[in-house]
Parts: structure tokens; sequence; C-alpha cells
């Protein structure tokens, strides 16, 4: 990179015409951009540790501040054996295996030193052949009965679908209205999804947590539209009725509803708030009804600001060692909305191919460029920032006014974290900024929580934006970006999930609140200590068994999201449905959320679930992986 390049990157230039302040403060100063990896990047100490120390590294909490100002400095194995208070271990059996598990993949993927050098170790098993094959025979069946089904119906004038002139709705009239949605996402919703709708949006009438129940329901017209069964007495016949209330999860709520008792094994219930929520976080939540509304039907900008919301802001901005942050209604537009708020036309964005869609619909409606670079590879990175500043923007060469990396701390669907020290190491080099996306890091890494930074021994500093969501780990709603005052400031005045959108309850603030304290130990317990621990023993315990049965699991240990490749189409709806009847209650997931032919299930574990929890649940998925021929580590067919 040419000196008069880097300087005209490093002037005034990154500046956009919306005056968005530098977002890394005052450390942007000690960015360095020479050419000697080992001088880009202001990191830990710990860092340059290697085996024993490296572990030590991985767990250090230094960067964070407790309530006297001391750092807590806690190897993780005390403090689990601490947050046990005595308590036996119900993992004691497999805890060595489990923690040299856990340790080779922090070793690979948490702590490579020269990542442009040395080969990633993949953690994606590759599809076998046949079922490769079998995927794509699978879509072909389905395309083709499908075209079959809509021939036929415009052929006999019949079908659920078949749109006429003689419809109460007007735009069904055909001479008059073009189709309001486009022909393929109508097409695969007729006769791809609504054979499976079953599968999915299935109501509960419960809280979240280690068991659910779920509402049953029927369909009268062969899945294209789904309601709940309601009363047993709804059902005309007697067999019918008998079959429900005989299963071994036939259950009721009040109102009479049928339901199914199930372990639940979906939900974001990271660190079981819902499980004990009588406990940790009733009195206080419920008591900030007494003072305050359940709505301040106001933005922030306006009259939505209470003290429970300034509250919120300086708990969360504590917890990650930063300056200030702000706090939105709504996890997916805090992506959405301050995306385009710091970057515009003659600005690029850099992005992991596997970003969460909230991040895509961010950078497409910002204006600015984008690139992407592949998952967690950061040797394309640096091509991709080398490339940037030497080349500048398209057409007049000119230089970009700011480069903004974005990635993701745990990918949602793939279950893996982030290769954060060198994201940051190689945009430090370059003179980009980072911004890290925790939604599902955040409470759910490191050994107090505190996220991807934590976890990897990241200086939360040289991260200039961190966002992450309530909705996960701490039983509530919304967003927040932390970072400088300068950048915080900024996005409450511009961005329009702050200065247009309704603000967040008071009710959920201070749901956010309690459970930030319990986190903490600030409520005077060790709760959290302990959920913060039987979240990672059950998520490394359910990801090794799983693995050992001979499953396709994606992702690394220490991460609380277990995806399970099914690959063929029909087996999303076999491996959900013969879940449900087995009383769990699973996520699976197809095209278009995946690629076409990585259809898989996502299992989330929480520190609501016991011991007993997992292996009820493990014996059950064993015999549907065994019914379906899903073990492909151990056969090419499964």
């Amino acid at each position: 990179m040419s000196s008069t390049t880097e300087d005209a990157y490093k002037g005034d230039e990154r500046e956009s015409s919306q005056d968005v302040p530098d977002v890394v403060g005052a450390s942007w100063s000690s960015i360095n951009t020479k050419e000697d990896d080992s001088e880009a990047c202001s990191v830990t100490p710990q860092m340059t540790l290697i085996s024993e120390e490296v572990e030590a590294a991985s767990q250090s909490s230094s960067w964070y501040e407790d309530d006297s100002g001391s750092a807590s400095t806690e190897d993780h194995d005390a403090g689990v054996e601490k947050a046990r208070s005595g308590d036996e271990d119900p993992y004691a059996d497999v805890r060595e295996r489990m923690e040299e598990l856990a340790d080779r993949d922090r070793m690979n993927h948490a702590f490579k030193s020269h990542a442009s050098k040395e080969k990633d170790v993949s953690h994606e098993p590759p599809i076998t052949f046949f079922a490769a094959i079998t995927t794509y025979l699978g879509y072909a069946v389905l395309i083709s009965c499908g075209h079959l089904r809509d021939i036929c119906a415009n052929l006999f004038r019949s079908g659920r679908y078949l749109r006429t002139a003689r419809s109460p709705y007007p735009s069904d009239d055909t001479t008059k209205y073009a189709l309001l949605l486009k022909s393929w996402e109508n097409f695969y919703t007729r006769r791809l999804y609504h054979r499976i709708q079953d599968c999915f949006n299935r109501p509960i009438a419960s809280r979240p947590g280690a068991t659910i129940e779920v509402l049953e329901r029927v369909s009268a017209d062969g899945n294209k539209t789904m309601s709940v069964l309601g009363p047993l007495g709804n059902l005309k016949d007697e067999s019918d009725r008998e079959s429900y209330s005989s299963g071994e999860h036939y259950g009721t709520v009040s109102d009479g509803r049928v339901t199914r008792r199930c372990l639940n094994l979906g939900s974001y219930n990271y660190l079981g708030f819902a499980d004990d929520w009588n406990v940790t976080c009733k009195e206080e939540v419920m008591g900030s009804l007494s003072k305050l509304p359940v709505s301040c039907s106001s933005s922030r900008s306006e009259a939505g600001t209470t003290a429970l919301h300034k509250e919120v802001e300086g708990i969360v901005a504590r917890f990650l060692g930063k300056e200030d942050c702000v706090c939105l209604n709504m996890g997916f537009n805090t992506n959405a909305t301050t995306i385009p708020t710091l970057v515009g036309r003659g600005d690029l964005i850099i992005s992991d191919e596997l970003n969460h869609t909230s991040i895509v619909n961010g950078a497409r409606s910002s204006g600015a460029a984008i690139r992407t670079f592949g998952h967690n590879d950061t040797s394309h990175l640096e091509d991709i920032l080398r490339e940037g500043i030497i080349m500048g923007q398209p057409r007049t060469r000119r230089p970009w006014r700011k480069i903004l990396v974005i990635v993701e701390g745990i990918y949602s669907m793939e279950g893996e974290y982030c290769d954060l020290r060198n994201v940051v190491r190689v945009a430090k080099k370059y003179g980009a900024y980072v911004y890290l996306d925790e939604a599902h890091s955040i409470g759910a890494m490191g050994p107090t929580g505190r996220g991807c930074c934590e976890y990897t021994g990241v200086n939360p500093a040289d991260v200039d934006v961190l966002m992450g969501t309530f909705t996960k780990s701490f039983g509530g709603m919304g967003g927040y970006i932390a970072g400088s005052k300068d950048l915080v400031n900024y996005l409450r005045r511009h961005s329009a999930g702050s200065a247009f959108h309704n603000s967040l309850s008071p009710v959920v603030c201070q749901q956010i609140i309690t459970s930030f304290k319990v986190i903490m130990g600030e409520d005077g317990t060790n709760i959290g200590k302990r959920k913060l621990a039987a979240l990672r023993d059950n998520s490394n315990y359910f990801r090794m068994r799983l693995s050992d049965m001979g499953l396709h699991v994606l992702g690394h240990y220490d991460s609380p999201i277990m995806p399970v490749m099914l690959y063929n189409p029909t087996k999303i709806a076999a491996f959900s449905r013969e879940c449900f009847k087995r009383g769990l209650a699973v996520v699976v997931v197809g095209f278009p959320a995946v690629p076409i032919l990585m259809s898989r299930a996502r299992f989330c574990i929480s520190a609501g679930h016991t011991r007993e929890d997992m292996d009820r649940a493990l014996e059950q998925i064993e015999e549907v992986a065994d019914l379906l021929k899903l073990k492909y580590s151990k056969s090419i067919f499964g």
C-alpha cells in the first residue's frame, strides 16, 4: 500500500457527508497500519501465550471492572467450582473429555496466532455424495409434483390454490390484477412449504423454559391453513379424542386448550431465566408496574425516556466495558437501523458471508459498497481490505471514506464463534472499524458472560461497535449498541430505531436490569455463576453426545447452538414430527433460510436443562436418527 493512498485513507476523507464521528473514540490514535502483523493489533499480553497459558488468557476477565474497581481475573475452572458451591458435579464422569474437546476448539478457532498463514481447522463435515444426490432428487420430485398439481388444477378448474373470478376478493380476478407475490415464491409456498407448515410457527401456552406447553393444531385443508385445536371437545370423533387424551405428553391449559408437554430444545432461553423467573426476576419486574406504565407510547427523542431506560444503558455499558450505550426496541432493527446511520455512499462494508439477515438488510439499505469475505476466513478479509484501500472507489478511485468490518460473536445457523482476535488484528492493521454483533454470544460466552471479547481475550476497546440483543440470555426484548460517547450520542439523534421507534417498555427495562444484576452477582447470590457454568456444561455435553452418535454436527464447543444436518427436504418434516411425537420441541430449517443442500435441525441448549433432560432428549434423538438414517459420519447412506 503506497504512502499516498494510506495517508489519503487515514485523512479527512474518512468522514461521511453526515459527519459520523469516529466510532472508536480516543482509542483510534492507537491504530497501527504497519505491515508487521505483530504490531498491527494492541492486544492483551495473554494473547501471545500458548498451550496452558492460552487457556488462562481465554478465560481472562481483566478488561471489565467490578463495583470495587478491581479487575476480575478468575480462571474459568475455578469459577465453575465456586459457582457449584460444593454441589455434586452432574458431569463428573465425562468432565475430563468435555474440557479436552472444548480446549481443542478454543485453541483451533479462538486462539489462532497467524490466521493468514495457518490452515483453518474446519468443523463443517462434508455432505456425502449419496445425501447430495438424494437431496437434489427430493427437490426435483417435489417441484415436478407441484407443477403437475398446478396443471391439473387449471385443467379441471378445481384446487385449493386456484384463483377464480368467483372469489370474494377482487384481487383474485387475474384479468384485472397481476400476481401480488413473485411467481417462484408463490409456487414454493404453495407446493413445498405448505406441505410441512405444521413444523413451523407452533404456538405455545407457557413460558419458554426447559419444558414447554405447545398448543396442538389441526388443518382441514391439507396444511394450507392451520388452526389451534382448542378444547378436546372440538373433535367430533371419539377415537380422535381418545388418541389425544391417552398420549404420553397430553396436557391442557387453564382454559381447556389441548397442549403437548415437550422438552424445549429450540428457544433462546440460554441462561434459563424463563425457568426460575419467579425467584430471580418477578418481584422487581412486577414492582416496576406500580411506578411506570407498560408502554411510554413515544420514542426516546420525545417523551419515551424514563429512569429505567437510563439505568439499562448504564448497566450494559458497565458490563461491556464501554463508555456509553443506547438501547433500541427491537433486536433486528438494531442492526437494520444502526448500520445505515454509520455508513453511506462512499463507504465500504466488508461482511462475513454468513452474517444475519438484519445485517444484510442494514448494509443494503445504507447505500455503501458491500464486499463479503469467506466465513471466518481472515486471510480473505485481509485480501479484500488491501484491494479496497489500493483500488479505492469504483470509477473515481478516490479513497473510501471509511471501512466497516462486520462479524458476529456466534453465528446462529452454524453454532460457530467468530475468529475475533484475527479479525481485529487485520482490521486494525488497515485502519478499518470493527462492528461485532453479539446477539447470541452476550451472556452465553466467557467465564462471566461478557461475550466473544471476553472469551477470546480481546480488549473491548479494540471493537469499535458492540451490538447485542436482550432476547436470548436476558429474557427480555430489544437490542443495544455500545461504544464511545460520541458514537452513542450520534446514534441517539440520527438512528431511526432510536429517534422514531417507540422506546423499550419500562417493564422490559426492569427485566433486563434484574437479569444483568443476577449475572454480575449484584443480587447477592451466585445464581448467575451457576447459570453460566450450567449452560456451558449442558452445551458441551449435548454436542459431544450428538457427535458420538455419528450425526453431522456443526459449530464449536462452548457454543449453546448445535445444528445437526438433515440435508434431504423430506427429512425436515419427518425429523420435526418424530421429535414432536416423542415430546421434543425442536427447530428445523430449510431453504431459503439455508442453502438448498444444507437443511438442518438447530438445537439451542439452556442452563435450565438438567443432565436427566439431556440424556432423555439424546435417547429420543438417537432413535429418530436411526429411523431417518441421519448418521452420516458412520455411513455415507446415513
